[in-house]
């Protein structure tokens, strides 16, 4: 069996993006509803300018006390991200993130982004079945306190 590429591994196939002048609760918000890691920055109509991983509100925004309603996320996101070509295996995307530290690459054809693959999009199937099941417990448990 071929090794699959980025783009057939990746769960969600649309990109969720918003404007570098939106707020960083407006990123998470939107990262909240679409159950997702990051949030593409772009300047219309399609330009990429930035990604803001969840690691990037942890680390650049709660950590250093940053008003979420007043930061805009051009001023934390991660400017001009490597991205990799949807052709590209699986295993060369992971080997870039574990050398370069971090967990989401866009994937771009051209001037076209396709979406965006993470760590967790290379995890064989059942792994990732399993985890989403483990977080549904999670948050069963959560919710009943």
């Amino acid at each position: 069996m071929a090794e699959r590429t980025v783009f057939q591994s990746v769960t969600r196939k649309h990109v969720i993006s918003l404007g570098p002048q939106a707020s960083v609760r407006d990123a998470a918000c939107v990262m909240t509803r679409a159950n997702c890691g990051s949030v593409l920055v772009m300047e219309l109509p399609d330009t990429l300018l930035g990604i803001l991983t969840e690691r990037d509100l942890m680390t650049r925004v709660l950590a250093k006390g940053l008003d979420p309603d007043r930061t805009p996320v051009r001023e934390v996101m991660t400017p001009n991200p490597i991205c990799v070509p949807p052709e590209t295996l699986v295993s060369d995307a992971v080997v870039l993130m574990l050398e370069r530290g971090f967990r989401h690459l866009p994937l771009v054809s051209g001037a076209k982004i396709l979406g965006v693959f993470s760590v967790r999009d290379a995890l064989p199937r059942e792994i990732g079945t399993a985890l989403s099941q483990t977080e549904f417990n999670e948050q069963v448990n959560d919710a009943l306190g």
